[in-house]
């Protein structure tokens, strides 16, 4: 097959940096074929994915010699990084040796170290990856991800957002899963554009990446929020050609004031640890707020409904997503039973996720089907939809809308809300309002945007969200 990491090892890549540690192309390659050599013959390797030059070079030399790398992330608890190194059984651990390794074999990652690099006998249905999914359901499933899924998913991007080697991508991300570490790290070595990975992903980092000249600028929903709050750092983004939010639904606050201050309105885009990338806003695409974009190339999509019949494309109903195409994982490790459940009987992956599509073939993402489609008295309601109203109304900084048990509705619609510090007071502000005056406020303000039906039967109060590494809210920690 064609080598992943082309420009790379075509020598035609641009410089990579990492929190400050910058190799040049050639020396990135030979620092990984340095390590390629001794992994040779190995199975499966386990990466310390700190967000640093050595993560790097760990899983491109790793690549390079056909051997699948098992990206751990740096902040697993005891029991979390137990589980993944039993699960996936690696022959080695490489980068920085934590407290415990279980007793595996540890090789440190030199940046001074060089080889020449000879290509590995590597077949397309090779495995690259096993990626840990966050374990929201149970114990986190290892992601099977082929080497041909990925460079998939990468041509299909860099078709989508015009990604060439005139680009230096810029962004803040963990390295230990697919926006990261498949977009962020693989996706420059693939098509040849430079790479300045800022470290820490603060306002003050992205301003001084785009003074140094990056075109190209990923981020979750939380960086873009605290850029849009900085608008001295988001006006150096005014130069950038494109502007990219995933792992979560960029608010349309946050994308009404980044517009403002950069003159961009930012790109989203939708996947998972199974399917990666499959749908973006293209580079000359329309954008608007919560709404993914279409199909990358050679993807398709479909919706059903609880009966797996067909739901209609106009922009308004929700189903469950399905998808198929070369970017698809090989099945979860040691998990054929739940392999099998996502599945449809003629090969289409159930997501899990629901969404509805426009006649025009953008999509939008309403979340997950066990918890963001709600079913209250007849209807069906996606939580997104009620959570971007919401953070329309000037006293919300964050919410999260889940179902709770009703037993007239079947499900009543429960909104969590974190207030705005700055919110505005005066005769007509929501400042002063004791709760429950304003949640009646909220609770009007939805039935006067969207139908009655769609209105939060109950608003909490709350301080903060709880929020995963990747800043997706964790609304299973608050039905608990």
């Amino acid at each position: 097959m064609t080598e992943l990491l082309t420009s790379l090892v075509d020598g035609q890549g641009r410089p990579v940096t990492v929190d400050g540690t910058t190799l040049a192309s050639a020396d990135l390659l030979g620092a990984a074929a340095a390590l390629a050599a001794p992994l040779a013959g190995r199975t499966r390797v386990a990466v310390h994915a700190t967000a640093t030059m050595e993560t790097v070079v760990a899983i491109v030399g790793a690549l390079l010699a056909g051997t699948t790398v098992v990206p751990v992330p740096p902040d697993s608890g005891a029991a979390e990084l137990r589980h993944l190194l039993d699960d996936s059984s690696p022959d080695c651990w490489l980068g920085p040796q934590p407290p415990a390794t279980h007793g595996l074999e540890h090789l440190a990652v030199d940046l001074g170290a060089r080889a020449s690099y000879t290509p590995a006998e590597i077949a397309p249905d090779d495995l690259a990856f096993v990626l840990y999914t966050s374990g929201t359901t149970g114990l986190p499933k290892g992601v099977l991800v082929p080497h041909a899924a990925l460079a998939a998913d990468l041509d299909g991007l860099a078709d989508a957002w015009d990604w060439t080697a005139d680009d230096v991508l810029a962004h803040g991300l963990p390295l230990f899963h697919v926006h990261g570490l498949v977009l962020g790290v693989l996706g420059p070595l693939r098509v040849g554009s430079g790479l300045h990975h800022v470290g820490r992903p603060s306002p003050e980092a992205y301003a001084a990446a785009a003074h140094a000249g990056a075109t190209l600028f990923f981020g979750v929903p939380t960086v873009w929020s605290r850029i849009a709050e900085s608008p001295e750092h988001a006006a150096a983004l005014r130069d950038a050609r494109l502007l990219v939010s995933g792992s979560a639904a960029l608010p349309v606050p946050v994308f009404n004031r980044l517009r403002d201050l950069t003159g961009r309105e930012v790109a989203e885009r939708y996947g998972m640890s199974e399917s990666l990338i499959t749908v973006a806003t293209r580079a000359d695409g329309r954008r608007e707020a919560g709404w993914v974009g279409v199909p990358i190339a050679g993807t398709q999509t479909r919706l059903r409904d609880e009966h797996d019949q067909p739901v209609p494309h106009d922009g308004e109903t929700v189903g469950q997503l399905e998808v198929r195409g070369p970017t698809l994982f090989a099945g979860y490790l040691n998990r054929p039973e739940a392999t099998a459940e996502v599945w449809t009987p003629d090969g289409w992956f159930r997501t899990g996720d629901v969404a509805c599509i426009a006649a025009d073939g953008r999509h939008r993402i309403v979340g997950r089907a066990s918890i963001d489609l709600i079913k209250s008295g007849g209807y069906r309601i996606g939580a997104g939809e009620v959570e971007s109203t919401l953070l329309g109304h000037p006293a919300v900084a964050e919410c999260a809308v889940v179902p709770r048990p009703d037993d007239d509705l079947g499900q009543r619609i429960v909104a969590y809300v974190v207030l705005r510090a700055d919110r505005p007071d005066g005769p007509d502000g929501p400042d002063g309002m004791d709760e429950p005056s304003l949640a009646e406020d909220l609770t009007t303000y939805v039935s006067t945007e969207l139908a009655a039906h769609k209105r939060p039967r109950e608003v909490r109060f709350v301080a903060s969200l709880p929020r995963n590494e990747m800043g997706k809210v964790q609304k299973s920690r608050l039905l608990e």
